[in-house]
């Protein structure tokens, strides 16, 4: 792989001998490399080798050249240097960052995954007052196929000219993605609008002024004079007795002019937009949304790991509360969740707050994201590198906001104080969103050498994301904190626009916190519970403190123990049965309750299963060796049979329900003994007994 540098027009502080050590190989420095030394870009591309080209400024330009070049069969890396780190106040001690950049962006491409398709012919429904949306649907111009939904005249009314099919009536549900919505609504108003030809004559001879000029009758002011049906008498457009008609229309995407939209959730459908009638983006975005698209699929679900059900219980709610697309419903009949792949962006804040690993990001994949971090601060260490501070932000909002301050840092390098922009040990780490990663993968990064994981937010994210980013880390600096790791670990930085920037500065040179003395070497694992668990053991293993146990946030902890009141526990199991993660045991040879700490993951089904109300949630990190060993918390004398003496239950369990149901009538006499019995004695002792009631008999 060939490696391109430039200093921009020596406004960096470059040292490609450092820099070439750093990569294993020789590197030339470049001052302009976008303009009079572009050929050694052309020579690189045609060598057949990849070429990570140190600049994203001038990326259409290089892309560009490529394509104008004969021979060139390379593949094309950029990556970002200048703004996060060369265009800094400490930019001459950013070396070993730099270096750390360049070699991230030497690792392979993810690899690919499965894909999710949308088909869009250009369908497109406009729903919105009429003249409004016949304003809207001439300034797309031919490019779609329209319909307009009317929902009233609005200030302008119709035009005279009807250039567009027009729907009216009452709008039930609008559902769907792109090339998918699906429009179900109700024909309730006495004008067909496909026989009216808009001359006027009903609005005329109506002397309640009912009719509007989006010709569609109001029937609150209607008071049945019927004189708008003599007028429409050729036409035969208008007919009161009409039964109202429910249908169905589909279409590809769909504009939405109405104060309360169709879909309200942060994250709208692709192929939904709504538009203020001011700014002419959505309409242009609307005309590029024909053709056929794909996406990845982000996610993969393990439905046997998923805590979200068992037995009608709820537990996890998680991942449905946090997502902002509405992609993830409920089917707690089959004890799981369900995933839209046509309405999930991609987010990945489903797989942060799941517990148990049930929900993972695939693309790119945890083990892929985890090579990236190993890369990067091991070779920011290896190359005097002290501190370093990964600052995860997004590839689209979060990369402006740092080329704003790197910017800014460099036309404020002649005055005093000022803008520092990017620090030399700030690691910036581009994610297609900043909540993908989330509890273990923080702390594997610290496990790796990190100093501190911050988190870059602007307004892109939904405000749920916030909190769940900031209960998350609120968990993770918890078991530092307890484990004495000195300092601030984690923080969400939130910037909404360049006017934050000076605020995010300071926030950028905050003090490092402690590092472990040793960098781990595991790798990240595809099961989310294993890295955690690899993430802890090396956190444990070098902690300046390690006590018995460590108390957690309730808020988001996918650790933690059980409290079981003895007195109340009969020893049914049904815990068990509700346990989605083998945290609940139980002994066949004896009537035992084993749990063992390192499996729950705190869902609390348990809880909500258990009858007598005997177990509560303990978030916690237990340090103790015990917590990865299946830990007897209750046990009891077996009962023994009555008649053959084979135990089947225990005494507690069955004096509970002798207890109970000793009143009954039910349960009189022999009925009552047989509930001493185990279940083969109780059937031969029906069979036996010659007083008992048969269905024969009656």
């Amino acid at each position: 792989m060939t490696t391109l540098i430039c200093d921009c027009n020596q406004t960096m502080p470059l040292d490609p001998r450092s820099l070439g050590a750093a990569l294993n190989e020789n590197l030339t420095l470049h001052s302009t490399l976008c303009r009079r030394e572009a050929g050694a870009f052309v020579k690189a591309i045609q060598s057949g080798d990849d070429v990570v080209v140190a600049c994203t400024q001038e990326k259409r330009l290089f892309s560009e050249l490529a394509q104008q070049t004969e021979g060139a069969v390379s593949v094309i890396r950029f990556v970002n240097i200048r703004e996060t780190g060369g265009w800094s106040k400490d930019a001459s001690q950013a070396s070993p960052k730099l270096a750390a950049l360049l070699a991230a962006a030497h690792l392979p491409e993810p690899e690919p995954v499965s894909t999710v398709t949308y088909k869009s012919a250009g369908r497109l429904l406009i729903i919105g007052t009429l003249g409004a949306a016949e304003r809207a649907a001439e300034l797309l111009g031919d490019d779609l196929d329209i319909t307009l939904f009317t929902q009233g005249a609005g200030d302008l009314g119709a035009m005279q000219e009807r250039r567009y099919p027009v729907l009216g009536g009452q709008v039930q549900s609008l559902t769907g993605w792109l090339g998918a919505f699906e429009l179900k609504w109700l024909r309730n108003n006495p004008i067909d609008l496909d026989l009216c030809t808009r001359c006027n004559a009903c609005l005329v001879a109506c002397p309640e002024d009912a009719i509007g000029l989006d010709y569609q009758i109001d029937l609150d002011l209607c008071q049945s004079h019927r004189a708008c049906v003599k007028a429409c008498k050729v036409a035969g457009a208008i007919d009161f007795n009409r039964e109202p008609e429910a249908l169905n229309e589909t279409f590809d995407l769909v504009l939405d002019l109405r104060a309360t939209p169709a879909f309200t959730q942060h994250a709208l459908p692709q192929g939904y937009l709504r538009w203020d009638g001011k700014d002419l983006k959505p309409l242009n975005k609307l005309r590029a949304l024909v053709g056929e698209f794909e996406k990845p699929r982000f996610f993969a679900y393990k439905q046997k790991l998923c805590a979200h059900s068992r037995n009608e219980k709820t537990g996890c709610n998680a991942c449905i509360d946090v997502c902002s697309a509405s992609a993830i419903t409920s089917e707690r009949d089959r004890q799981q969740i369900k995933v839209n792949p046509n309405l999930c962006v991609g987010c990945g804040t489903c797989t942060t707050v799941c517990p148990t690993g049930a929900l993972t990001y695939a693309y790119p994949r945890a083990s892929e994201q985890g090579v990236k971090l190993k890369t990067l601060l091991g070779t920011y260490v290896r190359n005097g590198g002290k501190n370093a501070a990964l600052l995860l932000h997004s590839q689209e909002g979060g990369a402006r906001l740092l080329g704003d301050l790197g910017r800014a840092a460099q036309l404020d390098s002649a005055s005093k104080g000022g803008l520092h922009g990017v620090p030399a040990r700030v690691l910036p780490v581009s994610l297609w969103h900043t909540s993908s990663l989330g509890l273990e993968v923080w702390l594997t990064a610290v496990a790796y050498g990190a100093s501190q994981v911050w988190v870059l937010m602007t307004d892109e994210e939904a405000p749920q994301y916030h909190e769940a980013i900031r209960s998350q880390m609120a968990v993770a600096q918890a078991i530092l904190t307890g484990l004495g790791y000195q300092g601030e670990h984690f923080r969400v930085l939130h910037a909404r626009d360049a006017r934050d920037l000076a605020a995010l500065d300071g926030d950028l040179q905050a003090t490092p916190a402690q590092v472990v003395s040793r960098s781990a070497g595991f790798a990240v694992q595809a099961d989310k519970r294993a890295t955690l668990e690899l993430a802890l053991d090396h956190l444990i293993e070098h902690a300046p403190v390690k006590p018995q146990s460590i108390a957690l946030p309730a808020m988001g902890s996918p650790l933690g123990g059980l409290i079981l009141n003895k007195d109340a526990c009969t020893l049914c199991l049904s815990c068990i049965n509700a346990c989605p993660a083998s945290a609940l045991q139980d002994n066949r040879d004896s009537p035992q309750l084993k749990f063992i700490e390192k499996n729950c993951v705190q869902c609390g089904l348990c809880v909500k299963t258990c009858p007598e109300k005997a177990l509560t949630l303990v978030p916690q990190l237990n340090l103790m060796p015990q917590r990865k060993e299946a830990v007897v918390i209750n046990e009891m004398q077996p009962y023994a049979c009555v008649r053959c003496s084979k135990p089947f239950g225990t005494v507690k369990a069955i004096e509970a329900m002798l207890g109970k149901l000793g009143g009954h009538s039910m349960f009189q006499g022999a009925a009552l003994e047989r509930l001493k019995m185990c279940g083969d004695c109780r059937v031969i002792d029906i069979y036996s007994n010659q007083n008992e009631t048969k269905i024969t008999d009656l």
